[in-house]
């Protein structure tokens, strides 16, 4: 199957042809970097890894930009709360973010320029626009003018009638369906030099200035979360388009994380942060979790789907592991034409999951017949597809403390003493001290399987 993707501006799936032969260019709204990152905002990275993933996977050069958004009404606002510089409270969020994403497993972006380090390029981009008179300054602010473009609403659907914008209406805007491209300086706020005098950034023209620095006045796919589609993507496309740029060819968008049917968002006290996610289960447990959805749809947060996730992510693990331990080596090997199928389809991970389980049980059973050739056969397909997904087990990122082989023996012989005494144990009934030494072991995070051929002990989590 060719690989496709549901195109947001025209609504349908459609095949993917990159702009030039073998090279894949992607721009991804990032963060805001206001405060801390909940689990809402890391969807989109996780989910957005795995396109990233998948395209490599094709042979595709990618060229993959995520933006950071480092100058912001909030950011001011929040910084001045508390009595610290702006600069250093975008930073410390920054660097917040960049540990959640490493965590988590996403790959780090080609480039991932700030806001505030491209403002000769929004100016140039401005002046374009007002000399195409698309634009126009009034009292130090630079505004779009909506209705100079007739394809405006193009990407979200919107009338052009229904348009509000969001922004404060005591402006000097001609029509309050404008935009803000440039904000005039206000006492104690940073501000930069420009031909309209001194301001800063409006929030959407940083991306398009970006994208265009980065992947050129045309690129292939541009990502971010649905609540982006108006009006921040909406006026992207409009103030490119009309500056002259093709921009995006395509346009990706993921779903929400919602909680009780809401967006999760941090003015509705719904914040889940990924630190204290991280409390309750593994990194590798969580980017499962939220990549196991559709990228489009909306992620219901739950403790309970979340420990179902982990569950779910344990179970190929512990197969995985156990054949490597059986083996001595699972080698990555090729994904199934199922996997493929369904991530060429959108991205269709959902489907992609359930082939891997499938695999896994089929892998389950040989190991129980005793057929080790095709339990490694198979946790070689599953670790070349859990390695598309991020989450492959065998990942140098995952490997827990304890792992190496020489730790590996330690631990064996350590452990070992414990299941002979437990095997003692039981073979005098003693269930009491049977069960006492399982129960130590599994407060250790330390697993016991009784198989056939004796006792077989794996690593998982400690007990809380």
């Amino acid at each position: 199957m060719t690989l496709r993707f549901y195109d947001t501006e025209t609504r349908a799936v459609r095949e993917f042809t990159p702009l030039a032969p073998g090279h894949a260019s992607v721009y991804l709204c990032g963060a805001t970097v206001q405060g801390e990152p909940h689990i809402g905002h890391i969807r989109s990275g996780v989910a957005f890894d795995v396109l990233r993933r998948w395209l490599l996977a094709h042979d595709y050069d990618v060229a993959f930009v995520r933006n950071v958004t480092d100058i912001d009404d909030k950011i001011l606002n929040k910084a001045a709360a508390a009595g610290r510089p702006w600069w250093e409270w975008a930073a410390t969020y920054e660097r917040a973010f960049t540990a959640a994403y490493d965590k988590l497993g996403v790959l780090p972006p080609s480039a991932e320029p700030r806001a505030t380090g491209h403002i000769t390029q929004m100016i140039e981009l401005i002046t374009r626009l007002i000399d195409s008179g698309h634009a126009y300054a009034a009292e130090g602010d630079v505004y779009f003018d909506v209705m100079s473009w007739p394809k405006y609403g193009e990407l979200s659907g919107h009338r052009i009638d229904d348009v509000h914008q969001g922004e404060s209406t005591l402006t000097g805007k001609r029509d309050q369906r404008d935009f803000t491209l440039w904000k005039a300086a206000k006492p104690g706020e940073p501000s930069w030099p420009t031909p309209w005098g001194r301001g800063r950034p409006g929030w959407h023209l940083e991306c398009s200035a970006m994208a265009e620095a980065y992947l050129g006045s045309e690129f292939d796919i541009h990502c971010g979360g649905l609540d982006l589609v108006f009006p921040h993507h909406e006026n992207e496309i409009a103030q490119s388009r009309a500056a002259g740029d093709g921009f995006a060819q395509t346009w990706l968008h993921n779903g929400w994380v919602t909680m009780s049917g809401e967006k999760m968002s941090k003015s509705l006290g719904n914040v889940v942060s990924i630190p204290n996610m991280l409390d309750t289960v593994r990194a590798q447990e969580l980017r499962y979790y939220l990549g196991s959805a559709h990228y489009r749809s909306m992620l219901e947060y739950s403790e309970a789907a979340l420990l179902e996730a982990a569950s779910a992510y344990q179970s190929i693990e512990a197969f995985v592991l156990k054949t490597a331990e059986r083996a001595g080596e699972v080698p990555v090997g090729t994904w199934t034409d199922v996997f493929a199928e369904a991530l060429d389809d959108d991205l269709g991970v959902p489907k992609a999951l359930a082939e891997i389980h499938g695999r896994r049980r089929e892998g389950n059973k040989a190991l129980a017949a005793g057929d080790l050739d095709s339990a490694v056969a198979i946790a070689s397909q599953i670790r070349a597809m859990m390695g598309i997904l991020g989450v492959d087990p065998l990942d140098e990122h995952w490997v827990a403390p304890g792992s190496s082989s020489a730790e590996r023996a330690a631990l064996d012989v350590l452990i070992g003493d414990d299941l002979v005494l437990r095997a003692e144990a039981k073979a005098t009934k003693d269930w009491p001290t049977a069960d006492r030494i399982r129960d130590r072991l599994a407060k250790a995070g330390v697993e016991v399987t009784d198989t056939p051929n004796g006792p077989e002990w794996s690593v998982g989590q400690t007990e809380k």
